[in-house]
Parts: structure tokens; C-alpha cells; sequence
């Protein structure tokens, strides 16, 4: 374990409990003092590059009331050096292949980058980067993915599958829009474009239509514009949307994978096994770019099969042992077994005692990001305000009332008017999410503005949707094993109590 560092407000031990015990995003101010990695603006990232070409992945300013997944947008690969021209608008300076893409009407994205392949030649550059500092022992910017991006720049509103991020934001300024996964329901999820380890929402959460999504109504925004020198921690199954606000951001993202439950592995075999299937069928309507670009390629009917069969062994092979662990188990010990963010098993005991014993140090160096407002037809437009924590930059020492959110009278008045009408604000600190009051659109409709449904052809895409479902993933999964193993996943032959499920998508 790294050695503590008395000028830090946690040691890494400390973080590490601290983040065991997070429920929600929360922003770690001056923990990054002294990381090297807090000068890699653009330019010092374009001298150490030089001619290396990076993708850019670009797409349009404009309101679409869709999301821009990355299967949308156009893609050109650049020198750093073309992208710095190309965003300050120099005239008759080279910008390489950006010239096709006037400033004014598109953003660019470097984004998911690997810090071990960007700088494979310079190893020293991994050292910049000290998740050391954080608890994560070995752990720096080889395990890193780098985000370089022009104002405007965006990822379509997602969850991760399998783990949880720590994003540090190195220079301009990122505004995140999170959800929690009880409003997986709100954000209409889809596999379309498929990627394993992520989940996409069809709405696009700052122009949401919401004659096609009314549910969107009763999201719960969480909304944090992150500063240089700040950390976000971005818990497992929060879904995101991010956007550059500042000219050129760059951010550091780390991407801790967790122990994923067999059920759920299950599950994802499964829906990778149909929409394979389906995608690759030829048909008048399966012209679509359905893979998302991160993902390396579409595997074989057989090899998806083989998948799912290695996920109900795998999951057979769980439950046997979890039967026999059972049997020679404290009969006082009856809850399920945990495991920490390491995979290390978690007794009851050390459960009850660390809950009782300890409580998530909110306050100048820990700011936890709270539920700001739904995003309801009178308050859709004010969303951007948020909570916006001075910079740590410096590293100096903040005080509680420097740990509230920076936003303009205006908005202030806005968000009390729409509160005035109805709209319940969110508990502060540790959410406690309960159901907002909404009126529905419908509702507010007269009979005069009635349309008669129209019906559509349904497509492939539409059908998946369906099939796909995170409710019909989940039972056909129940169905394959108790087919395979015995007995439905939750219940263990001869051992009784049921497991615990995650949320499957």
C-alpha cells in the first residue's frame, strides 16, 4: 500500500472504506494535489504525441431530441496538433481532416483511449497518474483510459454493467447528469447499439422527447459539473450522460471491475446470443450499424451458444459450492455472503460492525452529488446549473459552505417556482429516493389534442427491444437454469434460503 501522505484529507486506507461504503456519486476534492498528470492539457499531450494519429469520433450540434450513439457519428483520424488548430478556429492553419467539419456545427471526441497503447513508448507516463493514493495498490494511468474533447463533446446517457469509475478531471470542465438504477424504468433502456459491458438509454436526456418517453418525467437528475484536480466516483448501475463544457476538457478515467454474479453472466450470454442472432440475419431492415465500435466484433451463432453454456456451468458450479458452504455455515450467520470492491468475502459480522461504526465523512473534501431536480417540463431548461464545486486546484482547505452548489438567482427562482407547482425536491446528503409527484403529460392534454394511434410497422430493432427486456432476460435466464441446474437461481437444492439477484439488463 502506498505511503500515507499527511497533505491528503483521506489516507488510502481511508478511501478505500470510504468508497465500500458510497451509495452515491460523490466528488473528492484535493486528493490530486502533486499528480503530474494535472499538466497534461492538450498542447503538453500534442508535444508528447507529435505525429501519432488518434481517432476522433464527431457529430453535430444540433437538437435532435435523439441520442448520438457512437454507431451515428463520423470518425477521422488525427494528429493532436490538427484537433488544437481545428478548435481554435485558426483560419488557414493545417487541420488535417478536420477541414470537412466546420467548428461552428460539429464538437470531436478522443475518447476511451488507452493510456497503456497511447503511450506504450513512454512508459514513464503511466507514473502521472496515482490511483495508488487512492487505495488501489500497483494501480496508475496503465490501467487508465484518456478523454480529450472539444466543447460540446457527449456520451449518450449509459449505465456500466460491471463495475464503477473514478474519473479524475484534468483540465476544463465535464457536467455529468446521473440517474440512479431505480430509474433504469425512466430512461427506457436498449441494447441497440449492443455493447456488453454497457447499457444505452433512448432518450436523450437534455432534449427529451417525452410524447415517446412520458416516464423520462419522473428521472431523478443528479447533475455535478466537475472541475481540474476534482475526482467523481460514478457508483455500478448509475446511468450517465456526459458533456465538455469548456473549449478542449481533458479527463482520466478509471474503470474498477467488480465481481460479477453468475446469474448476471448468464443473462448477459443470453442477450448477446439474440441479438447476434438477429442482427445478423439478413433483412430489408437490418441495415443498421448495431455494434457499438468499442466492441471488437460480432462473434458466431456457435461461439455465443458456447458462452451461454459456460455461464450455466459456471453458475451450476456456484451454487454447489454455495450448498456445501451452507451446510458447514454458522447456523446464526443466515445472510448471503458479500464481497468488497476487491472480491474479498465480507463476513455478516464485519457488515454489521462497519455500519455501525462508520459513516461516510461528507464535508469540504468529499461532496456528495445529490438529486437536483427532475427534469420536468419547467425545469428542462434550467438543468445545467448544478452543483459546481469550487476548484481544488490548489489544494487549499474548503469550508462547508464552499461545498454548495453555485447557481445564478435566476435558476434559484426557476427551480422554487417549479417546486411552488408541485414538484418534490429530492432529501439532501444521502438521497432518499422516494416517488416524486408528477403530472402526466397526457394528463395536461384536452380532448381536442387526442390523435388517434398510429400503427407502425414493427421492425427488427423493435422486437429486440422486447425480447431483450431486462424482465424477459431475467426469467428466461430463471428458466435456463432451473432446465440446467436443478432449481431456479435463487434457490439453492437442500440449502433453503434464497440468493441475492442483481439487477439484470
Amino acid at each position: 500500500m502506498a505511503a500515507p501522505d499527511s497533505s491528503k484529507p483521506f489516507s488510502p486506507a481511508e478511501t478505500q472504506r470510504i468508497l465500500h461504503h458510497l451509495q452515491q456519486p460523490a466528488v473528492f476534492l484535493n486528493m490530486t494535489c502533486g499528480w503530474p498528470v494535472l499538466h497534461w492539457t492538450a498542447e503538453h499531450l500534442s508535444d508528447c504525441l507529435g505525429d501519432k494519429l488518434v481517432r476522433f469520433r464527431l457529430g453535430k450540434k444540433k437538437e435532435a431530441h435523439t441520442p448520438l450513439f457512437e454507431t451515428h457519428c463520423s470518425y477521422v483520424e488525427a494528429k493532436l496538433v490538427h484537433f488544437l488548430s481545428w478548435n481554435r478556429d485558426q483560419a488557414g492553419t493545417d487541420v488535417g481532416p478536420f477541414f470537412k467539419y466546420p467548428k461552428s456545427e460539429y464538437w470531436a471526441y478522443a475518447d476511451y483511449k488507452y493510456i497503456a497503447i497511447l503511450f506504450q513508448d513512454q512508459p514513464s507516463m503511466f507514473e502521472h497518474v496515482k490511483w495508488s493514493e487512492f487505495g488501489f495498490e500497483g494501480r496508475n494511468g496503465r490501467e487508465s483510459t484518456l478523454w480529450i474533447g472539444s466543447e460540446g463533446a457527449n456520451t449518450p446517457c449509459h449505465l456500466d454493467s460491471y463495475g464503477y469509475n473514478l474519473v479524475l478531471q484534468v483540465h476544463g470542465r465535464k457536467r455529468w447528469h446521473l440517474f440512479p438504477p431505480e430509474d433504469t424504468v425512466n430512461l427506457y433502456p436498449t441494447r441497440i447499439p449492443y455493447e456488453e459491458s454497457s447499457v444505452f438509454s433512448q432518450v436523450d436526456v437534455l432534449n427529451p422527447d417525452l410524447r415517446r418517453f412520458p416516464a423520462f418525467q419522473e428521472a431523478r437528475a443528479h447533475t455535478v459539473t466537475l472541475q481540474p484536480g476534482q475526482v467523481l466516483y460514478v457508483p455500478r448501475h448509475w446511468w450517465h450522460y456526459v458533456e465538455s463544457v469548456d473549449p478542449i476538457t481533458v479527463s482520466v478515467n478509471s474503470w474498477i471491475e467488480l465481481e460479477v454474479d453468475d446469474v448476471a453472466r448468464v443473462s448477459e450470454a443470453v442477450t448477446k446470443a439474440v441479438v447476434s442472432a438477429l442482427k445478423s440475419a439478413p433483412s430489408d431492415d437490418n441495415t443498421d450499424d448495431w455494434l457499438n465500435p468499442t466492441e471488437e466484433g460480432v462473434a458466431s451463432h456457435n461461439d455465443n451458444m458456447q458462452y451461454v453454456n459456460m455461464a450455466v456451468r459456471a453458475s451450476a458450479q456456484r451454487q454447489q459450492g454455495l450448498c456445501h458452504s451452507k451446510l458447514t455455515q454458522d447456523p446464526r450467520d443466515t445472510q448471503p455472503v458479500k464481497r468488497d470492491s476487491r472480491g474479498q468475502i465480507r463476513t455478516n459480522s464485519d457488515l454489521v460492525r462497519d455500519s455501525a461504526l462508520f459513516s461516510v465523512p461528507f464535508g469540504p473534501h468529499l461532496i456528495p452529488v445529490c438529486c437536483q431536480q427532475e427534469y420536468s417540463p419547467e425545469t428542462r431548461g434550467v438543468t445545467t446549473k448544478d452543483l459546481e464545486v469550487k476548484s481544488s486546484r490548489n489544494c487549499n482547505a474548503q469550508t462547508p459552505d464552499d461545498c454548495t452548489a453555485n447557481s445564478d438567482a435566476a435558476t434559484k427562482t426557476k427551480l422554487a417556482s417549479a417546486v411552488n407547482h408541485g414538484k418534490s425536491e429530492c432529501s439532501p446528503g444521502l438521497t432518499q429516493y422516494r416517488p416524486c409527484d408528477h403530472a402526466d403529460v397526457a394528463s395536461e392534454k384536452s380532448s381536442e389534442d387526442y390523435e388517434e394511434p398510429v400503427h407502425t410497422t414493427i421492425t427488427t430493432n423493435d422486437l429486440l427491444d422486447c425480447l431483450v427486456h431486462p424482465d424477459i432476460i431475467d426469467r428466461v435466464t430463471k428458466l435456463l437454469l432451473e432446465r440446467h441446474t436443478g432449481g431456479p437461481p435463487e434457490i439453492n437444492p437442500g440449502c433453503g434460503k434464497s440468493q441475492p439477484q442483481l439487477i439484470i439488463m
